[in-house]
Order: structure tokens, then sequence, then C-alpha cells
């Protein structure tokens, strides 16, 4: 009956996906000079928890996590992390912007430098801004030279957004399984 408890645990493990991703940094071509870092990050969201992947040639290359400043300047000796074993992983732990470069002589200054901006994952309290519309008197309009009243203002208040199934998901099935083996047992 032990089996089947932990049998039950783990395939819903297996079962519920991961919610962090894990990228390869440069993809295929992976951490080198003549890579376009900016724009290989630029359609993606990177959020609390995800992986970056850094793979080059060990000895040429390094992954140096610096400041903004040091990134702007191509300037390593305050490094945050360094590492030059030639695969490097790197979890984002916080939000925020976190950049990255190498500190082989010369190659930040051509394009060996990665800035990533790190969300919070949706899934956990981050503040959203709505914006309503302000009234024509609030702005400094004026109505219509019609001498008609401006119309009210319309506002529109966010509804509460309700779990994504796949939290859901994630939550029910571990459950589930936990049930099904509690009364199998």
């Amino acid at each position: 009956m032990a089996a089947l408890l932990i049998g039950s645990v783990l395939l819903s493990c297996k079962v519920v996906p991961t919610l962090c991703k894990t990228y390869t940094v440069g993809d295929s071509a992976g951490w080198g000079l003549g890579g376009d870092y900016a724009t290989w990050a630029s359609d993606k969201t990177f959020k609390v928890g995800d992986s970056l992947v850094f793979n080059y040639q060990g000895g040429g290359h390094t992954v140096d996590e610096v400041s903004e400043s040091d990134y702007k300047s191509c300037a390593a000796a305050n490094s945050i992390s360094s590492d030059s074993s030639g695969a490097t992983t790197v979890q984002l732990k916080t939000a925020g912007k976190h950049f990255f470069i190498c500190s082989s002589t010369g190659h930040c200054g051509q394009g060996m430098k990665l800035e990533v901006n790190v969300v919070r994952d949706s899934g956990s309290s981050s503040s959203s801004s709505a914006t309503t519309p302000s009234s024509p008197a609030a702005s400094g309009a004026t109505p219509a030279a019609s001498g008609a009243p401006p119309a009210p203002p319309s506002t529109t208040t966010p509804s509460k957004k309700s779990p994504s199934s796949s939290s859901a998901v994630a939550v029910s099935l571990p459950l589930a399984s936990l049930l099904l083996a509690a009364v199998m047992i």
C-alpha cells in the first residue's frame, strides 16, 4: 500500500508541468561573439524561478552577472557572480533587471552582453496598474462649443482575476492522487 501511495505522488509530479522555464541563451548558437542577445531576449518573458543556460567555450568566455553601471561600461571587477566552466546555469531568483557580460578582453564591447527583465509570476501577487479615463474637467478640457454638457466620465472596475485552469490542475492532480491513494489503503 505504501508503494501505491508513493507511486501516486510520483505520477502526479510528472503529470503536472513545471511552472518555471529554462532558456538557453542564444538558442543553438549559444553564448559567443556575434550573438545579438538584445534581440534574442526581446520576445521572451522571464519570470522569477526561470533559469538561463549559457553554453560556451570554457576558458575562452565567461558569464559574469554585474550591476547595471558595470554592464554599461563592460566592467567585471565587481561581478555579482562569475563562471567560466563552459556551461553556466543561472536561476533568476528576484524580479527586476539582471545584467550579464563576458569578461574576456573586448568581448562585452563586441556584444557579448545580456540584459533581462525578470517579472513576478502571474500567480504571485504583483502590482498592476489599471487606468481609468478622467473627466474633461479633471483633464482641463472644456465642453464642446455647442454648449452641451460633457458626458459623465466612464470608469471601469477591474474584475478580480480567477485562478487559471493550469493553476487549478496543478493543485487538483496531486490532491486527487493523494485522495485516491488514501482510499485504496
